[in-house]
């Protein structure tokens, strides 16, 4: 009965570890395609991946920490929250901020979907460990006893 039940888990455990590995690459697959069509470029003065297309984690990231720099430089180093009501760069640091926002959103969603993937891998693992040890545990329990 008990290698019954470690079947039975371990078959649940695996499916729900397949689900996970597509649920994560669906995920991926779709923030990728959603920046690549945003057709964003890393800004050539960025410190990593200038000029490459926006389409993944390290790519967004890197525009994001560039859209920083250059709203830092338009507003004279002030954040949104520094600038005066009326002052006319407020409306650049607010786009920036929104812009970062967006981008580092993307970069979560990429990080969510890989760890959903790497999860997913282990369960479907333990999930096989489980069913494999209950049929080692059928096959020797049907084995003849050979005591005297």
């Amino acid at each position: 009965m008990a290698s019954r039940t470690a079947r039975t888990l371990g078959t649940i455990v695996a499916i729900v570890g397949i689900l996970m590995i597509v649920a994560g690459g669906v995920t991926y697959y779709m923030v990728h395609t959603e920046l690549k069509a945003a057709k964003i470029t890393v800004a050539k003065d960025a410190t990593m991946l200038a000029g490459d297309k926006v389409d993944g984690p390290f790519s967004a990231y890197a525009q994001a920490q560039i859209i920083d720099k250059h709203a830092l430089d338009a507003t004279g180093g002030k954040t949104y929250a520094e600038l005066d009501r009326e002052d006319p760069l407020r409306q650049t640091a607010m786009s920036a901020s929104f812009l970062r926002a967006s981008l580092f959103t993307s970069v979560v969603a990429f990080g969510v979907a890989a760890m959903a993937m790497g999860l997913g891998l282990m369960l479907l693992l333990i999930g096989w460990a489980l069913v494999s040890l209950s049929r080692r545990d059928v096959v020797h329990d049907r084995a003849p006893d050979r005591t005297v």
